[in-house]
This record gives structure tokens, C-alpha cells and sequence, in this order.
């Protein structure tokens, strides 16, 4: 009948746990929308657009592969506990701390994107892999939302929409720039710099950010697995970007250049940031204030 219907459909957004806790009722209250603390987080496949336009003869083809990936960004989101929203085009959308309120929601978020991120690391090494030529990129923010199930008679989703699931994606959207993986914002990076085990993975603060659209600036952390995995930075390494931050921040752009010039050249995110240094000659604007602005998304 249209409610076993409608059950069948909600049980997707579901990770096993919490379908155990719901219990066979998806009628519940517990689903019904309502304003709770939550961690979102927003992966985007990179290149699609130029795959399309490479793959018109066999659209199909490239669907194929792109639920392939989608799989595995909602497979990693539903083994870390997490509640999976509308796939978007190429994109799909978790967050945690709803139906149930949890203080590990940002803790299970970031354990989801680095097993995300490691997954396509594994694929890149692959070079006959059907994915290996993707690229993905996510974005993690915390903070109020609505969450909830909606729908009509015909159809039930559950869906979370509020300010923070625009910065999640302002966030994913923000990792081409800066040229890493995974973005957070500082809420959430505050969570994992004092409660995520070293070994499960850190944080390395980038830069103080306001991005298009957007009234307030966001200091924009990246996500890193941890010290012990191949061709990542060390502590050190992560502690002296910190402080070239720290320094570009406060105005100081040639202490800020020297102390770039001590990590490893692979990592592209100091490309970034020397970038904006050299474009006025190691010298802060008379009017800096610590941000870069971005005037389109």
C-alpha cells in the first residue's frame, strides 16, 4: 500500500543504527522537521561538466559511473552513521545529528570524508578504473538547521535546509581555490582539533575567507588524514603554515612568504596562499584587514 511505499523510499536516507532505533513505524514523530544542531557535509565530483561534454555519445556510460561514485560518497556517509539527503546532479549531501542529536555529529562527519577522500585516493591509483579520472571535493560546516521528513502524498524525502548547508557547499565550492580535498568551517574544526584522535586524522587552518554572496568572513580549515599516511604533511609542516597564516593574517606577508617556502612544494594549498602574497610584491594593502574576498562562487 502508498505508507509501505513510503516507508520502502525513507529507509535509503538511513544508516542501519538508526533505523534500529526508529524501529518499523518511519511514521514517527521522530521525523517530523524541526530546528536541531547538525553537521553537514557536501561532496561534489569534480570534472563532470568537462565529462559530459567528452561523453555526449555515451551519456549512459557516464551516468553509470557517476552513480558509481555517488555509491561510494553515500556508502562512506551511512557507515559513519549519518543521514543521506537529495543527490544533486553530481553531488551528494549527509549530515549528522538528526533524527538523534549527537555531540560526535562533527567527529562522524569528518571520519566519513576522509574515508571518502582515501577511497578516490585508492581509485586515482588505478589507472583502468572506471573512476580513476574523477576528482572530488567536500565541504563540512556545523550549526542550526531544520531537519526533517517532507512530502506529499506521493513522495516522502527527508531533506535540511538552513544557512549552514549553504556554507557546507560554499565550503566544497571553495576547495578548487584553495586547491585541497576537504574544507570545514571553524565551528567544526574546533570540535576536531580538540575530540578527533591524531590518528583518525587534523586539522590545518588556511586562511580567513569571505566567500560570494556571503555578509560574514569564514576562517576555512582543511581536514588532513593523519601524520602517519604517505605524502602528507608532518605536524611540523602544519604548524609552520599555521603560523605563515597567522602572520598573513596580522599583515606580516614576508615572514608569512618565508615560512611557505618550508613546506614541501607538492602541497598546493601554499600555492595559494603565496599567490596572494606576490601579487603585491610581499606588501599588505594599507586597507588589509586579514581576509580574501571572493567575488564569484
Amino acid at each position: 500500500n502508498q505508507l509501505e511505499r513510503q516507508q520502502a523510499g525513507l529507509r535509503q536516507f538511513f544508516a542501519p543504527p538508526i533505523l534500529s532505533a526508529i524501529g518499523d513505524n518511519l511514521d514517527t514523530e521522530i521525523l517530523e522537521p524541526r530546528e536541531c544542531d547538525v553537521t553537514v557535509l557536501f561532496c561534489d565530483l569534480r570534472g563532470f561538466s568537462q565529462h559530459a561534454e567528452s561523453s555526449s555519445e555515451d551519456l549512459l556510460g557516464l551516468l553509470g559511473r557517476v552513480s558509481q561514485a555517488l555509491g561510494i560518497m553515500t556508502s562512506h556517509i551511512l557507515d559513519f552513521g549519518g543521514v543521506t539527503g537529495d543527490f544533486q546532479g553530481d553531488a551528494a549531501l549527509g549530515f549528522w545529528g538528526w533524527p538523534f542529536s549527537s555531540e560526535l555529529a562533527p567527529l562522524d562527519a569528518c571520519r566519513a570524508a576522509l574515508a571518502i577522500r582515501n577511497a578516490f585516493e585508492q581509485i586515482k591509483l588505478q589507472p583502468d578504473h572506471p573512476l580513476s579520472d574523477f576528482r572530488m571535493g567536500i565541504g563540512i560546516a556545523h550549526g542550526r538547521a531544520v531537519a526533517g521528513k517532507i512530502g506529499t502524498s506521493d513522495q516522502v524525502k527527508v531533506t535540511v535546509f538552513g544557512p549552514v548547508v549553504n556554507l557546507a557547499s560554499r565550503l566544497e565550492g571553495l576547495t578548487k581555490h584553495l586547491r585541497v580535498p576537504v574544507l570545514m568551517d571553524e565551528a567544526t574544526a574546533q570540535i576536531v582539533r580538540s575530540k578527533l584522535d591524531r590518528e583518525e586524522g587534523r586539522v590545518r587552518k588556511l586562511a580567513r575567507i569571505l566567500p560570494y554572496g556571503m555578509e560574514k568572513p569564514v576562517i576555512v580549515s582543511e581536514l588532513l588524514p593523519p601524520q602517519s599516511t604517505a605524502e602528507t604533511l608532518t605536524d611540523q609542516e602544519v604548524r609552520s603554515y599555521e603560523t605563515a597564516v597567522e602572520h598573513f593574517i596580522q599583515g606580516r606577508w614576508e615572514e608569512a612568504f618565508r615560512l611557505l617556502h618550508e613546506i614541501p612544494p607538492s602541497d598546493r594549498a601554499q600555492d595559494f596562499l603565496a599567490l596572494q602574497i606576490t601579487r603585491t610584491n610581499r606588501i599588505a594593502p594599507l586597507d588589509w584587514d586579514g581576509t580574501i574576498r571572493f567575488d564569484s562562487k
